[in-house]
Order: C-alpha cells, then structure tokens, then sequence
C-alpha cells in the first residue's frame, strides 16, 4: 500500500486504496486490541511562536511579526496526525512561507488531542472555540482552512460571515457528491455502526496510536517521503526522520466530532445540500459571500478535484472574487510540498494582501 494512504482522514481508516479491508464491524476487535507501543516524540514547531490562548478544543499559536493589519488564521485539519503539517520542516512550511510572502499577523489554530474529558466535543464545540479565537485577534480574519480543517472554515464563515475577511480553502471534500474517492465510497458503504465500534473500543474516543497501526509504516519509504515532500533527490537524513515521527505522533479525536464528520459530511453530504445545521443555524452556502480562494491539486488522493472546485458554485460570492488554482499535486504536497509552497502560496499571499482580494487568479490552471 501506498504510505501516503496513511494521511488519509482517520474518520475513513477502514479502507485500502481504494477497497474495503473491514467488511464488518466484529473485525475492529481484533485490529484495536493492544499492540507494540507507537513511540515518538511531540514534533517540532519550525517557526517561533507563542501560545496565546488555551481552549477545551484547541491553543491558538502566534507567528506574527507586526501587530498591524487583517490577521490570517491557519484552519489545519484535525485528523490522526498533528496540526504542525502546516509548519512542519525549513523548507516544508507553510507558516514560514506565508510569514516571507507579506503575511505578517499569522496565527494558528492547533487541534488540541481528546483527553477523556473532551471525548464529547462536536463539531459545534470546534466552532465556538473558534469563534472565540475569531474574537479574540478582533473579530475578523483571513481564515485559511487545510483539508478538513478548510471544511470547517467554510462552515466558520457561512455561520458567521461578517468576521470572516477572505477566505482560503485548500484541499477540501466540500462536495462529497461529486468525484468519488476511496474515503468517500468507504463512509458511503459500510455502516454507521461501524464508525460508533471503533468510538466505543477507545472509550468514546479515536485512538490515534491504534489507526496508526493499521499501515504497515514499512511502506513509508524514502520514495514516499521524497514525493510528498516534493524533493528531486532522497530527502537528507534528518529530513526523512523528521517526516517519520510526525507521522507516527498521532491525536486521539472526541468520538461525537468524529462521527458527526462521518455523517453529516460524508455519509449525507449535509454542508453542499443545504441541510448543515451549525451552532443553532440552517447554513445556506448561497449566501455566504466572502472573496474566496480555492487550491486543489490535480494528483490529490483524498480530495477529487470536483469536490474542492464545486465550492466556487456553491457559494454566493460573484464570480470576479472567486480565484482557484489547481496545481500537479497530491494531497500532502498541498502543504508540505517544497514547490507547491515556493509556487502556489506566494500567490494565494499576494491575493490575501491585495485590496480587495477579489479577482479571478491568472494562474487558475497552472501547473507548480
């Protein structure tokens, strides 16, 4: 197996390439149980920053440079692995990137992993952390939402629209009716039941170190690591044992945000039809018009490109404000890629720096 199927979203482990490997839910049993200790240390930050604010579901991290200016919050997604893929090596970083290309008030929202405690946060728990987060920097932002974590931007800024300045989704399933992948076919097949096993196995919660098991980490080669990371050569040593412990540091997720992931987003496609319902509120993504920047890749594994690009027909921002760019990517290079972030993300800075951020990218199907 392809070890980059491993960064594929936790809420969907039960499957391989494309084809089932659980059939049914009395096979969790034996694949959760207790097995060899995962160890890793906690990965690195590759920028300096601080933590500014501890909430139940997140710490809110501060990059910034100046004090002055629309500040732009990092969305990373909250999956198996850990939010520093938005800042993980020199080199390999989104952060650092954006930080060189003008945007200097930058912060990051980091997934906190489910203790006991917090097994029950939803996805309305993540919004209203995030909404205090939000009001917190001011009451507005740049939002810059990564694979799932672009999902709950977009929904962030559907309910609230007015403290969203522009928006950045990069990577993200919005329409999981269009464009099937395995993750999708894998919710759309097997049982809910299923998904509530594997909560119930690790006492209301996802176990990170169990899913991490189930790939064979031997298939996490240097090739691999050489493609997501977009080298030209081997990666260098360090290079490469930095990219394995982040791949085997993992979060545990809150089992109710996991199975409403699976549902809502997956299963029923709520967020593209119409039926989300967020913090008390019908989201309708037709009236949600902040200027909007869409960047998919064209090699992705997790996200069909249709997927991410039916967001610009969803929404209800004019179309002179919508600007997409879809580059030769798979799905990790979207954000640890070294010429995805040399090429893509410059641009997606000077969009967000730009007056009105508003435009049709020129650079809409250019190959990076």
């Amino acid at each position: 197996m392809d070890g980059s199927n491993a960064f594929l979203w936790p809420a969907l482990f039960a499957m391989e390439t494309g084809r089932m490997v659980l059939a049914a839910g009395e096979q969790l049993t034996d694949w959760l149980t207790p097995g060899p200790k995962v160890t890793a240390k906690l990965p690195a930050w590759t920028t300096p920053n601080t933590v500014m604010l501890e909430l139940p579901s997140l710490r809110l991290r501060d990059f910034s440079t100046k004090r002055s200016g629309t500040p732009a919050l990092l969305c990373p997604p909250f999956s198996l692995h850990g939010s520093t893929i938005a800042d993980f090596a020199p080199g390999h970083s989104l952060v650092e990137t954006l930080l060189g290309a003008g945007i200097a008030r930058l912060f990051l929202a980091e997934w906190r992993s489910a203790t006991p405690e917090t097994r029950f946060l939803s996805i309305d728990s993540l919004l209203a952390d995030l909404n205090v987060v939000v009001d917190e920097l001011g009451g507005r932002v740049n939002l810059v939402g990564l694979c799932q974590g672009g999902l709950q931007a977009l929904t962030y800024a559907a309910r609230f629209p007015g403290k969203v300045a522009h928006l950045v989704i990069a990577g993200a399933p919005i329409d999981t009716g269009v464009g099937e992948t395995a993750a999708v076919k894998a919710a759309r097949t097997m049982p809910l039941s299923v998904f509530r096993n594997i909560v119930d196995l690790g006492r209301g919660r996802v176990l990170g170190e169990h899913a991490l098991r189930y790939w064979d980490a031997r298939t996490l080669d240097n090739a691999t690591i050489r493609k997501d990371l977009q080298l030209l050569a081997a990666p260098p040593r360090e290079l490469e044992e930095r990219f394995r412990n982040w791949h085997r540091w993992t979060v545990d997720l809150p089992g109710t945000f996991y199975l409403q992931v699976v549902q809502w987003l997956f299963m029923e496609n709520r967020l593209a039809t119409g039926k989300f319902v967020a913090l008390g509120h019908a989201l309708d993504l037709s009236k949600l018009t902040v200027p909007t920047f869409l960047l998919a890749g064209r090699q992705d594994e997790v996200v069909a490109l249709p997927q991410l690009l039916a967001a610009e027909h969803l929404i209800g921002t004019r179309p002179d404000a919508v600007a997409k760019l879809v580059v030769d990517s798979e799905h990790l290079g979207l954000y640890m890629g070294k010429r995805t972030l040399k090429e893509a993300w410059p641009v997606i800075a000077r969009w967000l720096s730009s007056p009105s951020a508003g435009g049709r990218s020129r650079a809409q199907s250019r190959k990076t």
